[in-house]
C-alpha cells in the first residue's frame, strides 16, 4: 500500500470515528419513552430492582444506575435528588452495579449514569443512558407528577 492510500484510510478513519462521537453525544441524555409493545407486566421492573412500594414515589420515581467509578454519576445523582425534593410524589434511588451486576444484563446498562422513569405502579415508561437532559425529562416529570413546579436549577 502507498502513502496516499494509507492517508486516505486514515482519513476515513478519523471520519467515521468523529460522526460516531457526534451521533452518540447527541443520543446521550435523551428520554426515551418505554413502547406499549416492549412494557412488562405491571410493577415487574420495580420487582426486579427489589423496590417495594416504600421505595416507590408515590407519582413516579427516578431509578439511577451508577458504577463507583463513574465520573459523571455523583453530580448526576444530586441533581435527581433535587428534582425528586422539587416534585411532588417523585423519588430518587440509586443502585451501584458495582454490587448489583446483573441488574446491568437484566437491564440492558451499557453506560452509567442510566436512569429509568417508573410510574406510580412501579413500570418503566422511560430511560435515560447518559446525564439525562432537563428539557427533556422535565415535561416528563410534569406528565407523571402532575406537579406545575419548576424546581431550581
Amino acid at each position: 500500500m502507498d502513502w496516499i492510500a494509507g492517508l486516505l484510510v486514515a482519513a476515513a478513519l478519523v471520519a467515521v470515528s468523529g460522526a460516531v462521537g457526534v451521533v452518540s453525544r447527541a443520543r446521550s441524555g435523551r428520554v426515551r419513552e418505554a413502547s406499549a409493545a416492549r412494557t412488562p407486566a405491571r410493577g415487574e421492573a420495580a420487582t426486579t430492582l427489589g423496590l417495594g412500594a416504600d421505595r416507590l414515589g408515590d407519582a413516579a420515581t427516578l431509578v439511577q444506575f451508577s458504577t463507583e467509578y463513574c465520573a459523571r454519576c455523583p453530580a448526576t445523582a444530586r441533581r435527581l435528588g433535587a428534582l425528586a425534593s422539587g416534585f411532588t410524589g417523585l423519588r430518587h434511588v440509586e443502585i451501584d452495579l458495582g454490587r448489583a451486576p446483573g441488574l446491568a444484563d437484566r437491564f440492558h446498562v451499557r453506560q452509567t449514569p442510566t436512569v429509568l422513569v417508573l410510574d406510580a405502579h412501579g413500570d418503566q415508561v422511560a430511560r435515560i443512558a447518559g446525564v439525562p437532559r432537563d428539557d427533556d425529562l422535565l415535561p416528563l416529570l410534569h406528565r407523571l407528577t402532575g406537579s406545575p413546579n419548576v424546581p431550581a436549577a
